[in-house]
Parts: C-alpha cells; structure tokens; sequence
C-alpha cells in the first residue's frame, strides 16, 4: 500500500471552513457536535419550529470525526440488529423499534430529495454473507430478507469464501456520508441555524435558568442544549464511563476497470459485511472503488483518543491480505486511501439517551458503529426530551433504559481485551461462545460482534 493516502476518501473536497464563534451569544437552542448527532438536530429544530433561533458549535470541522469516516451504510435498524434489539428489549418492543427504524430511514431518503443533496444515495440493500457453515441461516426463520445460496450469493458478488447470504433489499441505503453531512449543514443554513466551526466548548454549567457553553472565544447561552458529542470527553460527568473508544480501519482500492468489474459482478451495488464476530464490511463507492473496512477493533488503554491511533499499519496489510482471499480475481489491484477513527461503544451495543439540569440538557451517544441512520432518530429524541413531551420514540425501551456502564481502568481494558480475545475464538470454533461470552450474556452485556 505505498501510494494510499492517509485521509478518508469521502472528503477530497471539503468546503471552506465556517467562521468560529466570536464573542458572547446567546440562543434558544444550542447544539454541541457537528457530525450527524447534532446536524440532524439543528435541522429538524428548525423544521419543527422555524421560528427557533438555533446555534450549532463544532470544536473542530464539520464531519470530520466518524460522521466522516465510516463506510457510508445508512440502516434502519436502531438496535444493531433484530438479535441484538431482541435480547435487550424483547420481541414485542424490538418490533415497534424496527418499525420506527424503517421510517427513520424512508424520512432521510425523503431528506435527501427534499434539499437535493449530492450524497449518492443508493436503496440497494445489504447481503450478509457466511463464510464459514455455521453462519449459514434457515430460510425458514426469514421473514422479508431474501435467502441466497452460495451460487446465488456469488451471482450477486463472486468470491470463493462465500458460502451463503441473506439480502435485506429495504433497511439498508449506501451514501456518501461527507457529503449528507455537508448537505444537511447547507439545509439548515438556509432554514436560519447559525454554524459555528474551530469553537470547542470547554464547559457547560447551569446559569440564572438557562444553560452557558464556556468556549475560549466567547460563551454561549441557550435555554436548552442538544450534546451531540460521540466520543469525544462528554461535558456531563454522568457520562464518562458509558462510553468508550474503539478504533476501527478502512482500505478503499484504485477505481475498478470495466473487466476487474465483471470479474466479480456486483451488478445491485449492495453493501455487504460478513456474518462473523470479526467482519469486514465492503461496498462500491460512487466511483466504483471497492471500500473494505472492519475485521480489528482497536481499544487503548485508559480511553485514549489519539491522532496517531488514526492510521494503524499492522491493521492495514491484515486488511489488505484478506482482501487478497475474499477477492483473487482482483491480484495486484492498489489502494488509494487508509484512515481509521474511533467509534462511541457501549455495553448494549446501540444508542442511549437522556436529559439533564431540569430537561435543559438532553444527549444521545453510543451508536457503536451504526449511527449513519440511527443518528436522525437520536436527534428526534433529544428534542422530545428537551421540549419535555412523550412521543412513541421516548415511550421505547430503547430511550427509557441505558447500558450498563464501562468499568474503570485497569477493569475496562482487561475486559475488552478478553472479550475481543474471546469472539475470535468463537469464529473459530463454530461460533461457540466460550465461558466469558457467557457470562457477558447472563449479565445483560452479550458482546456478539
């Protein structure tokens, strides 16, 4: 990989920077975060209340974070997966969720239309894809997924690892997540948000029946205060321990020719992601790159965010070689692009909420890897939560629990590691889960990717 570049391959062309705050302001709403979080709820503020006077304060640029470095697959699901929604929240409230879900991500498609944003979204579907037999499903137990066999699934997409795969055709949209980000930033200018960039918001304290933002140029006043802050340190200390970062990696090829193309098909453009506890995940790009990311999930001690942790070398040439088994037809093919970054993890593998300082406060955080949709419905609920009303999102499971905290170090670093130790042990032995998943499961943990 001597010629990849070390940036993410969804922002070549990133526009100008917004000018950072200057001086004192105040606001009805202020949002802190912009990447997904807290443009969706800028915007939506917006829409619901034009008159809203809205602030949006990012510390660095607009989705530079994970908003602009993940794969670009939009879900619908909001739990990580039926499984995993199921064994938090039962089956009667996980079917309530999947519906919300499903409307969360026809209202984004309708978003994009809506304000003609440029983030070539694709309603193609995800396939997931067995690769050793124990990941094979019963097609019996499928309600609206499609069934692929292994010729079928290599009629889709063709490699030699493939054993089957269930496509869902409806709950998953390829984008390019740079340029939602951007768009949806554009949309809520021009409905009135103010967007302030290079504006780190130091502190956050209650003041005389509003909320002040403490920044170093200048201090924000809003009545109510949206944290869209991912992973980064949370400004309520109730946070801290909920959350914590986990690195994952990206490869994106040379754009493929017309005859490396036909090669392997890919005639739908659907993403895919393999079905193990360890798995990669790979789309096309707009452009037909082939972007293949996943596989390690990184943790450093202490819940370090680092630059360096961005760009892992020993991660990449495993990437790189395992390129090489899932697609031989393509030997010799470059990469054009490396990067990595940090999700927000929690124990329950999906998103909690909540409010703070008399509902002035509201947050939403760990979407561990699936908030390119789930993020929108986050937004929602922070509003709900802020203006003090129930909604049938507040009224879920999903918002009115939240995950068992992380432990602190050396516990937390202890555990991940014998965790990630013990899902590659799993993957290979048939998926058995040994004592320590066990035991994560009876407590309410249960890790399963």
């Amino acid at each position: 990989m001597p010629h990849a570049v070390a940036r993410s391959g969804w922002s070549p062309a990133r526009p100008d920077a917004r000018p950072p705050l200057d001086g004192d302001a105040s606001c009805e709403l202020a949002v802190v975060g912009g990447g997904f979080s807290g443009l969706w709820a800028a915007l939506l503020a917006k829409e619901a209340n034009p008159d809203r006077d809205v602030v949006l304060l990012e510390g660095g640029r607009l989705a530079w974070a994970a908003t602009g470095r993940n794969g670009g697959f939009c879900a619908a699901s909001l739990t990580h997966g039926y499984d995993n929604g199921v064994s938090r929240f039962g089956e009667e409230a996980q079917t309530e969720l999947d519906r919300l879900g499903a409307v969360n991500l026809d209202q984004i498609e309708e978003t994009v239309h809506r304000y003609g944003i440029d983030c070539a979204f694709e309603r193609t579907g995800e396939v997931d894809v067995a690769t050793q037999p124990h990941q094979l499903v019963d097609p019996a137990t499928l309600s609206d997924e499609v069934y692929l066999d292994r010729d079928a699934v290599r009629a889709e997409l063709d490699s030699p690892t493939f054993l089957g795969g269930v496509w869902d055709k409806h709950g998953v949209a390829m984008l390019d997540p740079a340029r939602l980000a951007w768009g949806l930033a554009d949309a809520a200018e021009r409905l009135g948000v103010r967007i302030v960039e290079q504006t780190p918001v130091r502190e956050l304290h209650k003041a005389d029946g509003g909320i002040e933002l403490v920044t170093e140029r200048g201090t924000v006043r809003a009545e109510r205060v949206a944290l869209a802050t991912n992973i980064f340190p949370p400004l309520l200390q109730r946070l801290r321990l909920f959350c914590v970062p986990v690195y994952d990696y990206v490869l994106v090829t040379e754009p493929l020719s017309g005859e490396q193309l036909a090669a392997i098909g890919w005639q739908h453009r659907q993403g895919f992601g393999d079905s193990g506890n360890q798995f990669h995940y790979y789309r096309l790009t707009a452009d037909n790159r082939i972007l293949w990311g996943g596989y390690d999930a990184i943790y450093h001690f202490g819940r370090r965010l680092k630059a360096e942790y961005d760009d892992r070398p020993a991660t990449y040439r495993k990437l790189a070689e395992h390129f090489d088994t899932t697609f031989p037809q393509l030997a010799g093919i470059g990469f054009s692009h490396r990067w990595g970054g940090a999700i927000d993890t929690c124990t329950r593998f999906c998103a909690f909420f909540g409010a703070a300082y008399d509902h002035r406060v509201a947050y939403a955080l760990g979407y561990t890897g699936l908030g390119v949709g789930a993020t929108r419905f986050g937004a929602q609920v922070m509003l709900d939560l802020l203006d003090g009303v129930e909604t049938e999102r507040t009224r879920t499971p999903l918002v009115r629990t939240k995950p068992l905290p992380f432990p602190p170090e050396p516990l937390a670093f202890l555990g991940i590691e014998a965790t990630r130790r013990s899902l590659a042990h799993a993957d290979a032995h048939q998926g058995r889960r040994n004592l320590w998943l066990r035991a994560l499961d009876r407590v309410g943990l249960g890790f399963d990717s």
